[in-house]
């Protein structure tokens, strides 16, 4: 169980990251995915920086083994994709972008988090 937690950590890092390496290199497209459309270069580029950032953050912690470091530091990371999602949903995007991608993304972390610190 840990081993497959480990695994999806070490995908969801990877997977932030590219999202946002495709926002410094998309970012009108990358907005649109994430469901609110802006043409504001310089927020996507932020934006872009800023997932990269978040993937980067756990890499020690995985690249180490410390699994239970790793498992607190996507639980602390848990509140981007809420955060995101709550964007999402103040501005008017669509629901399903905002639960779909945002909320899912999160509640997978919280389930590979847990598996992490407890077992």
């Amino acid at each position: 169980m840990v081993t497959i937690a480990t695994w999806l950590a070490g995908l969801i890092a990877i997977g932030i990251i590219l999202i946002g390496i495709r926002f410094l290199l998309q970012p009108v497209a990358s907005a649109a995915g994430y469901g609110v459309p802006v043409s504001m270069n310089a927020y996507l580029t932020v934006k872009g920086v800023r997932d990269i950032t978040a993937g980067l953050v756990v890499l020690p912690a995985l690249v180490t083994g410390n699994q239970h470091m790793l498992g607190w530091l996507i639980l602390a990371s848990v509140f981007a994709p809420l955060g995101d999602m709550v964007v999402v949903l103040r501005n008017g995007g669509p629901r399903a972008v905002a639960f779909g991608v945002h909320g899912l993304t999160a509640a997978v972390m919280v389930v590979v988090a847990a598996i992490l610190i407890l077992v």
